[in-house]
């Protein structure tokens, strides 16, 4: 009997997938360059005090911005202004994150993934999957911050559902199409908008400690992070860079004056490793149940 084309699209994606952290040189430090748009960049101030504080040698290879971009934009940017394309040249990245826009596919993340590769082939490409902005609807008129607060669990479920049909399948392709044409699993994908959408389920069942209401996660109707937002992005992204939990790391200094900062560290941590673990894209191996 023949496979069927889900069991042999399952058995390629895990024969490519790469060794395990555990398998990894030990004490070797990675060289993070920082590359994508507002609901991203904040991770470059961010990040360095989480690894800091789980005893890695946070090395910074670089970072770079431009507001409300693809990926596409910042591949464009002329040579004198383009430092991810310089770092990626100089050999000095190891990993390097992106943050799309919504429109898909995206040149741009081909383009750094293939320069990164002749230059380093262990780069590993991390693709940031965002929350929707607007909450997924037009700009004008914008939602509100009431309206966010009112959001019950199973509108959040239909907009997270309709969120990931109409963007996430369509980068989930494209990364897969990516690898393939590399030919290992270079490019994976960190499931931000899940953990988004669990935490503000969260706040809804009022089971987040020191939050009361989904629109403190957001600075503005658009969707920009608070810094329980902020940080709980960044746990995701330490996750899958270092590949290994946040869970237990102290409370940061983003959110050290928050109400009931530990209690709250603890949940975006929990919810941050949850999400990436257990998405297959996102290089990790699925966390036992």
């Amino acid at each position: 009997m023949k496979p069927s084309l889900k069991f042999v699209a399952v058995f390629t994606w895990f024969s490519l997938l790469p060794l395990p952290a555990a398998d990894a040189p030990a004490n070797e430090p990675l060289r993070v360059f920082i590359c994508g748009h507002s609901f991203h960049i904040f991770t470059a101030r961010i990040l360095p005090e989480l690894a800091r504080s789980a005893g890695i040698a946070y090395v910074e290879a670089g970072q770079q911005m431009l507001g409300g971009s693809r990926t596409l934009q910042h591949w464009n940017l002329p040579d004198d202004q383009n430092k991810a394309k310089a770092a990626l040249r100089a050999g000095s990245v190891d990993v390097l994150t992106l943050s799309p826009h919504m429109l898909l596919p995206d040149e741009g993340i081909d383009n750094f993934t293939k320069l990164g590769l002749e230059k380093n082939p262990k780069l590993r490409v991390l693709v940031q999957a965002s929350w929707p902005a607007y909450d997924g609807r037009a700009s004008s008129p914008p939602i509100t911050p009431e309206e966010r607060s009112r959001t019950s669990v199973a509108a959040l479920r239909e907009l997270r559902q309709g969120h990931d049909e109409r963007w996430l399948k369509k980068l989930e392709a494209q990364v897969r199409a990516l690898n393939q044409a590399v030919g290992h699993n270079a490019v994976f994908i960190v499931p931000v908008s899940d953990a988004v959408f669990a935490l503000r389920e969260r706040i809804v069942e009022g089971k987040a400690p020191g939050l009361k209401a989904q629109a403190e996660l957001f600075q503005d109707p658009l969707g920009h992070a608070a810094p329980p937002l902020a940080l709980l992005v960044t746990y995701c992204q330490f996750a899958a860079i270092y590949q290994r939990s946040p869970v237990g790391l102290p409370v940061p200094s983003l959110i050290k004056n928050h109400p009931q900062a530990a209690e709250l560290t603890a949940l975006l941590q929990q919810l941050a490793w949850e999400a990436v673990s257990q998405y297959l894209m996102s290089g990790l191996k699925p966390a036992k149940p």
